[in-house]
């Protein structure tokens, strides 16, 4: 798309909108898409300079990198998602699957497990690590089955206004509440007393960012679930999503708005009617959509506000923050073991694991798990040219605390301390990386880190959080967070309103639309239930 093309603009017309969805990520966009379908006109506000929440893009030299798009699943034809979405951006939006295998795990003592494409597979791959472990293998997939089976009453209820939905959280999604309710280490512990099993079976997750001893066992069983038949990466590079989907908000009639920072949701008499971006400009709307995350909306856009519904959210924990090392290869990438696989690399098999603890830098270990992707590969549109340009991401937690001084600080000028410490976690991490791969060390040519504070900058999540609210049965047990606010004409969108990751942050943007239209929204989503069927 070339930028005369551009969906988006520093620019909006002056008018009062149908809605005023605040944020261009995933949940933003999915609600804002799916309410232009049904006609209505949609304003997207984004403080960013680039629409996309953590699905955009960014460039250093030769090279372009994503910043949260890794591996997703069920967006294939298969699958309902896949198909709205698909109907959404009129079939531009297209996924690349990352082969028979997307994930590699690697412990040490030389163990290594291959997640594949397909369940069978999948099972039979744990079968021949653990011969003498299938019933506790079983068990898991069985618990798996029935987690993913009870969520769609659980997500039902999460559209409801809380004096009802109270009432379905406890009966019509009472399944789903009791997985939420139990701790992931719990459960694995209940499965197998192995505890390389253990450590496998959680191994995934950093796909939602909260260790066994503190996550809901649904959301790892969701995970699960999630890539039973392989991940995929969109066709384009991730900042494709942003531009099909804001393509359809334009083509309905709307708009998404970069550069536009949402200071004050205004209410009056307990009805939301519109924003006020910084600099004073007020946006009229007859409903307002916040897709920045419920607890960012409540302590930053609500001055005011009083009651336990935000006194309730606000005491939730955010998931750890993290840091990314943003790799630009020149060569064949492949001759060193680089693929579309993402691979993960275990210093210990414990399934307790941490962040790296970077709280005294003058004496770090190593971080105890690093995760790498090599996005170049996975994108059948990338070309690598005569100089064969290759990227890589290498990522893995941290604690906030140690980056907080510099929230608020300039971006690029946060001092001589910053600089020293981000150049000292870079040439640790990348070290350690090369340890793993040594045959990629003569193909690196650029290496930049970023941290929390630069994730605070450009997509604002609570403390630097990629995954927003931590995914423990605290968080689920939350009656709060769910798509209709108690304030009248205001809803939330994204993974906060259900689970983590990009497809949490699309079910979070369906459940905002199907909350604030419900007719509309359930036939589209019943006719991308049927398609499926033909």
């Amino acid at each position: 798309m070339i930028p005369s093309e551009r969906p988006w603009s520093k620019t909006s017309p002056d008018r009062v909108w149908d809605y005023v969805i605040i944020g261009s990520g995933m949940g933003g966009l999915t609600a804002a898409a799916m309410l232009s379908e049904l006609g209505k006109k949609v304003l997207v506000l984004e403080q960013h300079y680039v629409p996309g929440g953590f699905t955009h893009t960014f460039r250093r030299k030769s090279w372009r990198w994503d910043v949260g798009v890794h591996a997703v699943g069920e967006v294939s034809e298969k699958s309902t998602i896949g198909r709205l979405l698909t109907k959404l951006t009129r079939g531009g939006l297209k996924w690349a699957t990352l082969g028979k295998v997307y994930d590699e795990f690697y412990y040490p003592d030389g163990f290594r497990i291959d997640f594949p494409d397909d369940p069978q597979q999948f099972r039979q791959n744990l079968y021949d690590a653990f011969p003498q472990e299938r019933s506790a293998i079983d068990e898991y997939f069985l618990l798996v089955k029935r987690v993913s089976g009870s969520m769609k009453s659980y997500y039902l209820a999460r559209t409801l206004p809380r004096w009802v939905g109270t009432f379905a959280d406890r009966w019509l999604a009472r399944d789903a509440q009791d997985h939420l309710a139990q701790l992931t280490s719990d459960v694995v512990a209940r499965l197998t007393q192995d505890p390389k099993l253990r450590a496998v079976l959680v191994a995934q997750w950093g796909y939602y960012g909260s260790p066994p001893n503190r996550s809901s066992f649904a959301m790892q069983a969701l995970v699960t679930k999630h890539f039973l038949w392989g991940g995929y990466y969109p066709v384009g590079g991730s900042q494709v999503i942003a531009e099909q989907l804001c393509g359809a908000v334009a083509r309905a009639g709307g708009w998404t708005r970069i550069h536009a920072d949402v200071e004050e949701i205004l209410v009056r008499d307990n009805r939301a009617y519109g924003v006020r971006l910084e600099g004073g400009e007020e946006i009229r709307a007859h409903r307002v959509i916040s897709a920045a995350g419920v607890q960012s909306t409540v302590t930053r856009m609500l001055p005011g506000q009083r009651g336990s519904w935000i006194d309730d959210t606000t005491k939730l924990a955010p998931a750890p923050a993290h840091v990314c090392l943003y790799l630009g290869f020149e060569g064949d990438i492949r001759t060193a073991g680089a693929s579309a696989a993402n691979k993960w690399f275990y210093e210990e098999w414990s399934p307790e694991l941490e962040g790296w603890d970077v709280l005294d830098p003058s004496n770090m270990p190593r971080a105890p798990v690093l995760y790498s992707s090599f996005p170049s590969l996975k994108d059948p549109l990338h070309d690598p040219g005569p100089r064969q340009l290759h990227t890589g991401e290498v990522v893995t937690f941290v604690p906030w605390e140690t980056f907080a001084p510099w929230q608020g600080k300039k971006w690029r000028k946060r001092g001589e301390e910053y600089d020293a410490l981000k150049k000292s976690l870079e040439e640790k991490m990348l070290a350690q990386f090369l340890e793993h791969m040594p045959g990629l060390r003569p193909f690196v040519k650029y290496a930049e880190l970023s941290t929390p504070v630069s994730t605070d900058h450009f997509v604002r999540p609570m403390k630097g959080s990629i995954y927003g609210l931590e995914p423990t049965p605290e968080r689920f047990q939350n009656p709060w967070l769910r798509a209709r606010s108690p304030i009248k004409g205001l809803y939330f969108a994204g993974s906060e309103v259900t689970t983590v990751g990009v497809m949490g942050a699309t079910m979070g943007g369906i459940l905002a639309s199907l909350a604030a239209e419900p007719v509309g929204t359930f036939k589209l989503l019943r006719d991308a239930a049927r398609a499926g069927s033909l």
